[in-house]
């Protein structure tokens, strides 16, 4: 009989649980729960009760949940649960595309330099740092309300376990962790007290176990550390993890924002803000670049033209700059969208693929210092294309056409939960998740051959991007 463990993805919109044979990686049963986001102007919270309500529907969809013997949960970097002495939230949680924090970002980083931000983090700490939404959390006057804060994966596995704990991954993006622990210099630069943190948990330990009959899971399960969501997906993968590790092999993920990373040996610290240094998710580094704007926003191009979103065209000088939230990467938290070089000639077609060409530029921009970062050199293997567009016929051709590299898209689903069941696979066989997961094969998929780089395209973005900065960068910026 199959061993079954159960990995979770509590992402920003939704929460997926999959039930998973330990030895054949093949999916046994999926659950599936949506969550909701409020605000404008900046602003995108969530009640973290109801990740809650949406893991325990997911986790019971699955249909093993009585018979899994592990669990682990992936979850959405960089958010601010703060809880008071009840366990309730004294404010919805900060999500870590929430720009409100853009100015204690700014402070935060001149009051240290970003040469030592890098040293001491890896990072320097924009407005997606969980250190910035802490920052902006105490200017509302709601710092002394708080007894815990915990990231949101910390916070479901609190609640599954009855213990506080932290790992590695998702604690190198909060702006306050360095190599090895709580950087309590920084804590005090906040006036945020350690004892409201997790204990920092050893790699490959345990979180605990499930305290109660919980979405039909058995009390008693154990439960592994988790991990932030690129982590848990390069887990997913079978990035890292020594021998047959494909270190440097770079995956771009398309979803609501944009990341490109890779896994590498060396710990990365990039000053000038572009690559975030994080720590993988059992050992190794993942330096990773970061967009805000990437499905979603061509999407929202797409309903504005009345096309549907693989009504692609080719042609035409026109540049979109889709920066409908702010962006993260390049570092424009006040920006707005821009489009550039309309002629009576353009068409809607032409216009939604240069949307696809900005959203996907600064992501491939960033690709070889994500690589330098982490001291890995480019090679040649394909680009492991991820997320939600990655199936996205026009995605794919967008990618290739200015990369001019080939891209492989893995046929596996759902790569954060399938890293997680990884992760709960190795509390049972005592073996490296990303190990597991090479094992289970979850990187195949067909390879889709490069076509010649555009690069009149790039530099066309590249020329806008940088003659717009003064427009994009907001008011009196």
């Amino acid at each position: 009989m199959a061993r079954i463990v159960i990995g979770v993805d509590s992402s920003t919109q939704s929460t997926k649980a999959l039930a998973v044979d330990t030895d054949t990686g093949a999916v046994l049963g999926e659950g599936r729960a949506a969550h909701t986001v409020a605000g404008v102007d900046g602003a995108r919270e969530s009640d973290p009760r109801q990740w809650w309500r949406a893991l325990e529907e997911a986790v019971a969809g699955t249909g093993h949940a009585d018979r899994a013997e592990a669990l682990a949960i992936g979850g959405q970097q960089h958010g601010l649960v703060a809880l008071d002495a009840d366990g309730e939230p004294v404010h919805p949680a900060l999500l870590w595309n929430d720009t409100r924090s853009a100015a204690q970002a700014e402070r935060l980083v001149e009051a240290l330099g970003p040469a030592e931000w890098a040293r001491r983090t890896g990072s320097l700490p924009g407005a997606s740092f969980t250190v910035t939404k802490w920052a902006w959390l105490r200017d509302q006057g709601l710092a002394d309300k708080v007894a815990a804060v915990r990231l949101p994966h910390e916070y479901l596995t609190e609640r599954l376990t009855g213990r506080a704990t932290a790992e590695r991954s998702d604690a190198s993006g909060t702006g306050w962790w360095g190599e090895h622990g709580w950087d309590t210099g920084i804590l005090d630069l906040v006036g945020l007290d350690p004892a409201l943190l997790p204990a920092l948990a050893p790699v490959g330990a345990a979180a605990g176990e499930v305290r109660a009959p919980i979405a039909g899971l058995r009390p008693g399960t154990p439960v592994a550390l988790g991990a932030g969501d690129n982590a848990a997906a390069a887990l997913g993968l079978g990035l890292g993890g020594g021998p047959g590790a494909a270190y440097g092999r770079p995956a771009l993920s398309l979803g609501t924002s944009g990341t490109v990373y890779a896994v590498t040996r060396g710990r990365p610290a990039d000053p000038s803000g572009t690559v975030a240094g994080f720590a993988a998710a059992h050992d190794d580094w993942l330096p990773l670049a970061c967009t805000l704007n990437c499905t979603l926003a061509v999407d929202r191009l797409a309903t504005l033209l009345g096309r549907d979103r693989q009504a692609v065209e080719p042609g035409g000088d026109a540049v979109v700059l889709p920066f409908l939230d702010g962006e993260r990467t390049p570092a424009l938290p006040h920006a707005a969208g821009l489009i550039h070089g309309l002629r009576h000639t353009t068409t809607p077609g032409q216009l939604l693929q240069a949307a696809y060409d900005g959203a996907a530029y600064a992501l491939l921009a960033a690709l070889d210092e994500v690589l330098a970062a982490g001291g890995e050199r480019p090679g040649d293997e394909p680009l492991l294309l991820i997320g939600g567009g990655a199936r996205g016929r026009a995605w794919q051709d967008t990618v290739r056409r200015l990369s001019g590299r080939a891209v492989q898209v893995p046929e596996a689903g759902e790569l954060v939960a399938l890293g997680a069941a990884a992760q709960a696979a190795g509390l049972l066989t005592g073996e490296h998740p990303a190990r597991i997961a090479r094992r289970w094969d979850t990187a195949a998929g067909p390879v889709l051959d490069p076509v010649d780089r555009d690069d009149a395209a790039l530099a066309r973005i590249a020329g806008v991007l940088a003659a717009g900065r003064p427009l994009l960068a907001g008011p009196d910026r």
